[in-house]
Parts: C-alpha cells; structure tokens; sequence
C-alpha cells in the first residue's frame, strides 16, 4: 500500500526524480530493493512517494532534512552504482529536480 510520506515542519529538500523505463528488468528490481534498504541508513532521509505506469513513466520524490542530506545520498556508492546501470540499461530518458519546500498542507479524514 502505497502512503503519503510524513515530513516535518518546511524547510525541507525534495527530490523529484521523473523517470522511463526501457524494456529491460534485469537486475532492476533487486537493485530497487537495495536501494529502499540503503536510502533509511542515510541521515536527514525524510521518507518518499513514488508511482510507475503500466508504460513505463515514473515518479519518484524522496525528502530529505537539508541540501547535505542528499548530497550524502547522491554520493552513496550503491546509488552511484544504480545510476550508472540506470543510464546504461533501465532508463530510456529521466529528469532529476532539486526543490526546498518552503510549505506544505494536509488533509486527512
């Protein structure tokens, strides 16, 4: 089931990695389950919010406390490691955007 990331009072830093998958699964599945493992060892890792279609166009925005937070993921070497096998063999075209969250609302039932 997928959840709404909990984030703390703004400022914040968010990733928005916007991504499309090529046809090829080798390997990527395990490495995505790696990374998930990885990505909580990191400090300032704040949670995420992904999504995939059915064609291959995705979304994922990971949240991180501060700018040094993700640096310390950016380099990361099992992350390093996926993004060169992204750029080789998993990922037809992506886009990576850098934001601080200056503000953020809610609404639960």
């Amino acid at each position: 089931m997928k959840k709404i990331a909990k984030t703390p009072s703004p400022p914040y830093v968010c990733a928005v990695f916007t991504s499309i998958r090529t046809d090829v699964y080798e390997g990527y599945e395990e490495m995505n389950d790696n990374l998930f493992k990885e990505i909580h060892t990191i400090s300032g890792y704040l949670g995420n919010e992904y999504f995939r279609d059915e064609n291959g166009f995705g979304i994922n925005v990971s949240y991180w406390k501060d700018i040094n937070s993700l640096k310390n993921w950016r380099d990361n070497q099992l992350h390093i490691k996926a993004q060169t096998l992204g750029k080789t063999k998993w990922y037809k075209e992506y886009k990576l955007r850098i934001s601080e969250v200056q503000r953020d609302y809610e609404f639960k039932i």
